[in-house]
């Protein structure tokens, strides 16, 4: 796909880390950009800077992205470009032990389901909607209608101690690819997926240096964490490359993520 004036393009989580660098990117691309966040300060400023716009949306809530669809889609008109990076999130163990306590402990059932929604679920309920609303595009060169990104992990396929929600939710997002491809290939429209490992991220940016500096280390090569423009960099790619389809593709300078 060429990414252009004529381009409308959704990203969640758009107003940090890996969504902001995505957004950036279109813009830049000259895509006409809608933000879906839930910081509303970081994300009218980021929208601000590229030119986008800014809508409040919670992905967890059907209702909530729908009127956000709505609003970008006034705005810019339908979305060829969906990139879903935003989701939430618990951890914890399967079983674990109060350290004060000595008491065996077990991650609930809800907090599992919490963050199966708050990734699996939003997932398929963003991808889906967008699908929705590029059907009704008219096609492009290849027959093309759009293309949908969605955001897994390398935790998908080593996930470590505590990431039972995680790892199994983003294991979910990488399963889901390639059906709904399949799903929406006679509508011209291409599913894919990036398995990111460590990036540089506004959160994990909270550790100490300490921290930090193992986690550099950790990585095969280059010897350093993911920086949010790599990510952006092949979104992008995916984006514009439309026999990328289908795929679920790691994106981790060649870790392994050992069980701790």
């Amino acid at each position: 796909m060429k990414i252009d004036a004529g381009i409308a393009a959704v990203v969640t989580g758009g107003a940090s880390g890996l969504g902001r660098a995505t957004a950036e990117a279109l813009a830049a691309a000259g895509a006409k950009v809608a933000i879906f966040d839930l910081n509303e300060d970081a994300g009218q400023e980021v929208a601000g800077a590229i030119g986008g716009l800014f809508v409040k949306v919670d992905v967890t809530s059907e209702d909530s992205v729908l009127a956000g669809f709505a609003a970008a889609r006034a705005a810019h008109g339908q979305e060829r470009v969906l990139v879903h990076c935003a989701m939430v999130n618990r951890k914890g163990k399967t079983v674990g032990r109060n350290r004060e306590t000595g008491e065996f402990t077990r991650f609930s059932t809800e907090d599992y389901a919490f963050a199966v929604d708050g990734i699996l679920t939003a997932s398929y309920r963003v991808a889906s909607l967008a699908a929705l609303g590029m059907a009704a595009l008219e096609p492009l060169e290849d027959g093309e209608r759009g293309t949908i990104v969605l955001t897994s992990s390398a935790a998908a396929q080593d996930a470590q101690v505590g990431q039972i929600a995680y790892g199994s939710a983003k294991a979910g997002v990488s399963g889901l690819v390639l059906p709904m491809a399949r799903d929406l290939m006679d509508l011209g429209i291409r599913v894919n997926a990036i398995q990111p490992g460590i990036f540089n991220t506004p959160l994990l940016a909270r550790n100490s240096q300490k921290v930090l500096d193992g986690l550099n280390a950790s990585v095969p090569f280059p010897k350093r964490m993911g920086e949010p423009h790599e990510f952006a960099s092949f979104a992008m790619e995916l984006v514009r490359n439309t026999y990328f389809n289908g795929q679920s593709i790691r994106l981790d300078g060649a870790i392994r993520m050992a069980p701790r």
